[in-house]
């Protein structure tokens, strides 16, 4: 299957918190969008792998995306080896994605970073003939694949962005996909211990951010993204 955009997170919620209004805008264009889970973020202090299977498949639903994987790599301990490498090459070739987005370059949890590195130097060697794959229970040999571009979002970090992305009328979508993970954010009526995540006062920075980097360009909401390379334009018109 042939999608436009494969979006990887270190965690479930990942990709609805850093890229889920892009996300939505994409798919509403008409775009095929995948998100591949890194992990289950079983070591997460609220809720369970199991819970969190299941508020992935809902958020996954809310933002309409084509197609939903969970690598279940070892949350906190995957590494940026030959073995997990391969893994989302595996991902890339099936897929083929124009475009990927990943995890922010630099940030509070240590997976994100690590994973942002990951899928970036597995973007790389999965362009190269001399690497051989197969997806399991498939004879078929997968032809090479390298994406066009490689984005990272932002996460817990104020990173400067390289770009940012008016997501105005797909906001409340994103809000949607984020709620979604009830285990894990503000719910006045939960027993389960404090976390970074899961105060009203986080919820409420999500929506600044975008309100923020939105105000910098003249629209109400936005979101911002880091690149490898130059980005480049056409025409001075491209830019809004």
């Amino acid at each position: 299957m042939k999608l436009d955009i494969l979006v990887f997170g270190a965690h479930p919620d990942d990709a609805e918190l850093g890229a889920g209004a892009t996300i939505a805008k994409e798919v509403a264009n008409g775009k095929k969008v995948g998100i591949v889970d890194l992990t289950r973020g079983e070591l997460g202090t609220r809720g369970s792998a199991e819970i969190r299977d299941m508020e992935a498949a809902k958020a996954a639903k809310i933002l309409g995306v084509t197609v939903r994987e969970n690598l279940e790599f070892a949350d906190g301990f995957f590494v940026n080896d030959k073995k997990h490498q391969m893994a989302i090459i595996r991902m890339l070739r099936k897929y083929r994605p124009d475009i990927v987005l990943c995890n922010a370059i630099d940030d509070r949890h240590i997976d994100h970073g690590k994973g942002s590195k990951l899928v970036s130097d597995a973007c790389f060697l999965s362009g190269l003939i001399k690497i051989d794959t197969k997806i399991e229970g498939d004879d078929q040999w997968q032809e090479p694949w390298r994406p066009k571009q490689v984005y990272h979002y932002i996460q817990w970090k104020n990173l400067d962005p390289d770009f940012v992305v008016d997501v105005s009328c797909h906001i409340d979508v994103k809000r949607q996909a984020i709620l979604a993970y009830s285990s894990q954010f503000h719910d006045p009526n939960s027993d389960e211990p404090e976390t970074p995540i899961s105060s009203k006062t986080f919820l409420d920075s999500v929506d600044f951010r975008a309100r923020d980097l939105g105000r910098l360009i003249g629209v109400d909401h936005a979101e911002g993204f880091t690149v490898e390379r130059f980005p480049g334009v056409k025409s001075l018109y491209d830019l809004i």
